[in-house]
């Protein structure tokens, strides 16, 4: 019987027959035809990296939350008792400012804050203009915004101010927390039905609150509450450091704020 070789030991003997040097010629040649057609992805210029913001950038949100947060305790309080509609209407332009930065590369950052800043406004301005005698139903109006905040957190479009409302809304849920925990809701009450009368007669009222407060029980959640505020704002702000985030920058500044603001009211009744 005759063995027929296969195609592959076939073709072998005329692979070794080629020598060194033609096998190199080949392969520089396949090297050369190589390098004259270029990859795809060389084809495509990469591209430009996104740039982070610098540390004067986030320091200036920072300052932009605290301000966004204690501001309009000095500003929106008083204007919205008198001139609700008023107030309640400059949700409208601050919205559209901020739709409008948004639109800018320069400006888009400080547009989401201020879009974010408008869903606070609008919901001290519905609470405080008309709602302010019932403390229950404050934090409902302030979570008002809560489901767009929530959408919008998870997009690129408006998380750096939702980030800003939602770390308001954590603040006002623990302030709140505490006149529900030390019995403060009938001083809210009192207190309020008693805005436009003189100070002798409000003073009583912020005493008798203080005097809930200086309890070992009020001093006790003041404690814990207080903590909480600023163990997350600056756990929040350490964080925005680290990964050079403006939202959670603004987020801490939210909380931070919320703290200054609380220990404002403090200071004011007891020296009153």
């Amino acid at each position: 019987m005759v063995a027929y070789p296969s195609s592959a030991s076939a073709i072998t003997p005329f692979r070794r027959s080629a020598g060194p040097g033609r096998l190199m010629s080949a392969n520089l040649a396949a090297d050369a035809s190589a390098s004259d057609c270029p990859d795809e992805t060389t084809l495509i210029p990469p591209a430009p990296p996104i740039a982070s913001p610098s540390p004067v950038a986030l320091g200036w949100m920072f300052v932009a939350g605290l301000f966004l947060v204690s501001g309009p305790v000095f500003v929106e309080a008083p204007l919205v008792r008198s001139f609700p509609i008023l107030c309640t209407a400059l949700t409208l332009l601050w919205s559209l400012l901020g739709a409008r930065w948004l639109e800018s590369p320069k400006w888009r950052v400080w547009g989401d804050l201020l879009v974010g800043f408008s869903w606070s406004w609008l919901a001290g301005s519905l609470y405080w203009g008309w709602l302010r005698w019932e403390p229950t139903v404050h934090l409902p109006m302030e979570a008002i915004a809560l489901p767009l905040a929530l959408i919008s957190v998870r997009s690129s479009w408006g998380r750096i101010g939702s980030l800003f409302y939602l770390g308001s809304l954590l603040g006002t849920a623990i302030t709140d927390s505490y006149f529900y925990c030390v019995d403060l809701m009938p001083a809210w009450r009192e207190a309020i039905a008693a805005e436009s009368a003189d100070l002798h007669t409000v003073a009583p009222i912020l005493h008798g609150a203080l005097a809930k407060m200086h309890t070992p029980f009020g001093l006790g959640w003041a404690a814990l509450l207080a903590g909480t505020l600023l163990f997350a704002g600056l756990g929040a702000g350490w964080w925005a450091k680290r990964s050079q985030d403006a939202g959670w920058m603004v987020f801490s500044a939210a909380l931070l704020g919320t703290l200054f603001v609380d220990g404002l009211f403090w200071l004011s009744a007891l020296f009153a």
